[in-house]
């Protein structure tokens, strides 16, 4: 098969036949067709989510890099890159790509397929089996010591009703762990920017707000909603939830009672920044550069005593650097502390492409 084009030309799309660009779409990796001086002839659609390419061309000077010396060589190359999730943070993405020649004219085709997704999912089974071990057994132990004392209290109905009470209360801990295990290892094993769609950030607040009432009402708190510049993000908008509504809780669950939590947006260099701010207990400073951790706790007791997993941060972390942001806490003990995800703000590109 050959492509013919004028030289002085490049930029021009060219016709190829629809049975090769029904083939590339069919394929399981995302495909390129790229023409001398890395003009892009055919694309699939999932490419727009990697972020390899932008109106029309390649902005991965690895992937530019790549092509060109398949060109010069006249042989396939097969090869990793590293793409930044977003214009922020520390997400990153390792795609594999594999560059072939076509015509003598220098027509190249690329396949790129997601290699981080494979990674990803290999480390959550490892993850998942050393989690479970290490934090299952402190509530598993509870429950077994405290079924021996109802058995040696059978006789003694106030002390039995003393520990099936606390049964209960090491039941639902029990619950809710097993639960944020699931939950964050959803995130590592799914790509939120895979199959994306727009989100209004303003929505994403007051839906997370409307899922903290309870325990905000429980605990004396009052939680409201500031000043609030709305803007639209691409990802998972199940995902943004749940870390927006993770940082109020734990704002409720680190504050004393009759105190204000505060949850505000505003936008600055194309990002948008969600804030949490409580006026709690404060965290040290030597115990910041921890908290987003999986389980980690600054205070222990003071998880058990709200029913804290130790989860909840990391799982916030996650979201953000899975949608191309970040999360930052400043925090000042004794006076509260301010958490906030940075997303980037979605191009009206993305937005005409995801409509």
């Amino acid at each position: 098969m050959r492509f013919r084009k004028e030289a002085s030309d490049l930029d021009e799309r060219l016709e190829i036949p629809e049975l090769l660009t029904r083939a590339l779409d069919s394929l399981e990796t995302e495909s390129l067709l790229v023409l001398p001086g890395e003009v892009i002839l055919h694309q699939s659609d999932g490419l727009t989510n990697f972020g390899v390419v932008k109106d029309g061309r390649i902005t991965s000077e690895d992937l530019i890099a790549l092509i060109r010396g398949v060109r010069r060589s006249n042989s396939g190359r097969r090869g990793s890159i590293e793409i930044a999730r977003g214009p922020i943070g520390q997400g990153k993405r390792e795609l594999r790509v594999s560059a072939t020649p076509l015509t003598e004219d220098g027509l190249i085709l690329v396949l790129i397929s997601n290699e981080s997704e494979v990674r990803r999912i290999d480390a959550v089974r490892r993850d998942f089996v050393a989690n479970v071990s290490h934090e299952l057994k402190t509530p598993i132990g509870a429950l077994g010591l405290l079924s021996e004392a109802i058995l040696g209290a059978k006789s003694q109905p106030e002390e039995v009703v003393r520990f099936a009470t606390k049964m209960q209360s090491e039941a639902k801990r029990l619950a809710d762990l097993v639960q944020e295990i699931i939950d964050l290892s959803r995130l590592q094993s799914s790509d939120p920017l895979q199959k994306a769609f727009p989100v209004e950030i303003g929505e994403v607040i007051r839906e997370a707000v409307t899922q903290a009432q309870v325990s905000a009402e429980a605990r004396r708190i009052d939680v409201g909603i500031g000043v609030i510049q709305d803007a639209t993000v691409i990802g998972d908008r199940d995902q943004l939830i749940a870390a927006v509504h993770n940082l109020v809780e734990n704002a409720i669950n680190y504050s004393p009672e009759n105190t204000k939590v505060s949850v505000t947006s505003g936008i600055k260099d194309d990002l948008v920044e969600v804030l949490v701010a409580d006026q709690g207990i404060g965290i040290p400073e030597s115990e910041l550069g921890r908290i987003f951790e999986r389980f980690y706790r600054v205070d222990p007791a003071r998880s058990r005593q709200t029913g804290g997993t130790g989860l909840g941060l990391s799982i916030v972390k996650h979201v953000a650097l899975n949608h191309g942001g970040d999360v930052k806490v400043w925090s000042q003990e004794g006076v509260g502390s301010t958490f906030s995800i940075l997303l980037p703000i979605a191009r009206n590109q993305e937005l005409k492409e995801e409509a």
